[in-house]
């Protein structure tokens, strides 16, 4: 009886990660809507991603003391640069939503001036809010929006030049 039991736990946890990797290769992402966030600027004025609904946003979540992070932020100012003002097929131009998971509001500030981060939507999440709305457990950590709000890309598909490809897929030709 033991041996049913956990047997049948194990094949009850193999057929739930079986379907939630074919869900993820059905494209069930993009079915999701982006949830809302909300955050204060560094010049301490409210922003909302809803705020770009239209565009392909890059929603990048990071942190000023995040290694990784910022080895990978040329490479999200290199794709900012490209396509800020591309046509996509349901979405006119390109925008980056940076979420910073600083604390330390002076090293954040620092950090976009150093990184060149061009953009204008940089927003703080100093208790974590939006990441864990966003079920992120680990940075750098990034998701793609699409012109209506859903998701289309996130983690791995986003880092280097799967970035590139990824923003590619949605270019209108």
């Amino acid at each position: 009886m033991k041996y049913k039991i956990i047997l049948s736990s194990i094949l009850v946890v193999a057929y739930a990660c079986f379907a939630l990797t074919m869900k993820k290769k059905a494209g069930v992402n993009s079915v999701i809507s982006a949830p809302e966030i909300e955050l204060l600027s560094p010049s301490g004025k409210k922003i909302k991603l809803s705020n770009l609904k239209g565009k392909i946003v890059l929603i990048d979540f990071w942190a000023s003391w995040c290694g990784p992070c910022r080895q990978e932020n040329p490479k999200v100012v290199e794709a900012y640069k490209k396509y800020k003002k591309e046509t996509f097929i349901n979405a006119k131009g390109f925008e980056v939503f940076s979420v910073s998971l600083d604390r330390d509001e002076k090293a954040w500030k620092e950090a976009i001036k150093n990184d060149l981060l061009s953009w204008k939507n940089h927003g703080i999440d100093k208790e974590g809010k939006a990441a864990t709305l966003y079920g992120v457990s680990s940075i750098p950590s990034a998701f793609l929006v699409d012109g209506t709000g859903k998701i289309v890309a996130q983690g791995n598909e986003l880092r280097g030049i799967n970035l590139h490809i990824a923003i590619d897929k949605l270019v209108k030709n």
